[in-house]
């Protein structure tokens, strides 16, 4: 039981002993040995993840007793107890190291515009915009440099926006290769760890890869919300921002905040949340997902291509983990193609091709967190059952789209419906044409009264649960 790979020693130096690679560099060293999930990322010779590995794995059984040896130069031989092992002739990304810088960072900036840039390798974010107003790129591709035959792309997400405003505009951009998401855009929730007045808290930056950011100015709109059912409270306006350290800081308004306001709750800067639209671009196969949304803003997702590994879309938000807000409330995702790999690997939140997914401990079908979400007139061409998973949403529609069945690989979710809709308001699905082979036909409602959901393709069931 053995696995043999070819590694090119001029692009990647590497020594090798008994706990497997060490790949060297000018002042670097990063140990690599097998692991079972994400570090080790298949592709095909069509660059494409195959199914059911992703964040699974593509090799699975006993690491702890795996022996490495090089026969010669270059070629690294594995042997263990091996229940799963890659293709052979497949290429494997062999993930070592953290992400660090950027390739690019937009910061504090306004009126930016990139266009006609290839981006072939970044060890961090591709391209980085924080707190910037009004971006537009155009033709910027994160891709695997093709004069050198190369797979990977990028460490991490490609195009990340974190705290911006005003418009984004990605228009005719690819990306492939990468080890995270293709484009994030998102806020950054903050924990409130204590009341220090009646118009004074303290906060922290909750994720660990948060630090000494200028999270608010004077004059910002504020919003508190609770972390259960993730409900904004009340809002409040900045008049000044005290850092204290690089993760910790007060915030002072110029409103009495609500007496309620304690270590239960977040705060979300909602002057720092843009619009997006997203148009006539390529999402190929990168390790996780395609495009991830959290912004209240009004975004427009159309004319796209989708050969994601994990789910095309997720629209999250989550004040537990990540703390990447915020609620949608406007968002079109209309004329996109989700072809045959989407959804084929399971990742962390891809509960379908489009997942909306927010981390709510305690989800209210009373108060839903998203709103006005339309799925309209796209393609889809699933091998599997899961289409869209949705919880908490107010105004949710898929109408008018072509689903016809893939045969590119064989079920693997444990999942047996189209539609899982938990805790929303205001559903309408109709119009939509399925192909007779599609698997399924069927709609699961949880925690959510039958009568919210608008139904007009008789051919699809439903099931209600508690």
């Amino acid at each position: 039981n053995h696995i043999l790979i070819k590694i090119d020693i001029a692009q990647s130096p590497y020594k090798i002993h008994e706990k497997g690679l060490t790949f060297v560099g000018e002042n670097a060293n990063e140990n690599w040995a097998l692991s079972g999930g994400s570090w080790l990322i298949e592709f095909d010779k069509k660059h494409i993840i195959p199914a059911n590995t992703g964040d699974n794995g593509c090799v699975k059984g006993d690491f702890k007793n795996v022996k490495y040896s090089e026969i010669k130069p270059g070629f690294v031989l594995m042997e263990g107890n091996f229940t799963k092992t890659p293709t052979v002739g497949n290429f494997l990304i062999l993930r070592h190291g953290t992400r660090d810088h950027a390739g690019m960072f937009l910061f504090h900036s306004k009126n930016t515009k990139l266009e006609n840039i290839n981006v072939y390798h970044t060890s961090g974010l591709g391209i980085l915009s924080q707190y910037c107003e009004n971006i537009e790129m155009r033709n910027v591709n994160m891709i695997p440099n093709p004069n050198k035959n190369r797979y990977l792309s990028g460490h991490d997400d490609g195009l990340h926006f974190m705290g911006c405003k005003g418009e984004i505009v990605i228009d005719n951009c690819d990306a492939q290769g990468l080890m995270d998401d293709p484009i994030n855009i998102h806020g950054t929730y903050v924990p409130v760890t204590e009341r220090i007045d009646d118009y004074a808290v303290k906060c922290k930056f909750g994720q660990d890869m948060s630090h000494g950011l200028l999270w608010a100015v004077k004059g910002d709109k504020v919003g508190f919300i609770e972390k259960k059912e993730m409900g904004t409270l009340s809002y409040g306006t900045v008049s000044s921002f005290e850092p204290l350290d690089v993760d910790h800081f007060i915030i002072r308004f110029k409103e009495k905040i609500p007496a309620q306001i304690n270590a239960n709750f977040v705060l979300e800067n909602l002057s720092w949340t843009p619009n997006a639209t997203i148009t006539n671009s390529f999402v190929g196969s990168n390790r996780a997902r395609g495009y991830l949304i959290s912004t209240p803003g009004k975004v427009v997702i159309e004319n796209n291509v989708f050969e994601t590994s994990g789910s095309a879309i997720l629209i999250a938000g989550d004040a537990n983990y990540w703390y990447e807000s915020g609620a949608v409330k406007d968002i079109t995702i209309k004329n996109n193609q989700f072809r045959f790999p989407c959804n084929s690997s399971p990742y962390q939140f891809c509960e379908a091709i489009i997942s909306i997914y927010p981390e709510i401990p305690e989800p209210n079908a009373l108060k839903p967190f998203h709103k006005n979400i339309k799925i309209e007139n796209n393609s889809f061409n699933p091998s599997d059952y899961p289409l869209l998973y949705a919880v908490s949403v107010d105004g949710l529609s898929f109408k008018n789209n072509t689903i016809k069945r893939s045969f590119a690989f064989t079920p693997l979710y444990p999942e047996k419906q189209n539609f899982r809709l938990e805790a929303c308001k205001n559903v309408e699905i109709s119009g939509n044409n399925f192909s007779k082979d599609v698997l399924g036909k069927n709609i699961l409602l949880k925690g959510m009264k039958r009568e919210e959901l608008d139904l007009k393709n008789s051919e699809l069931s439903v099931d209600v649960v508690k």
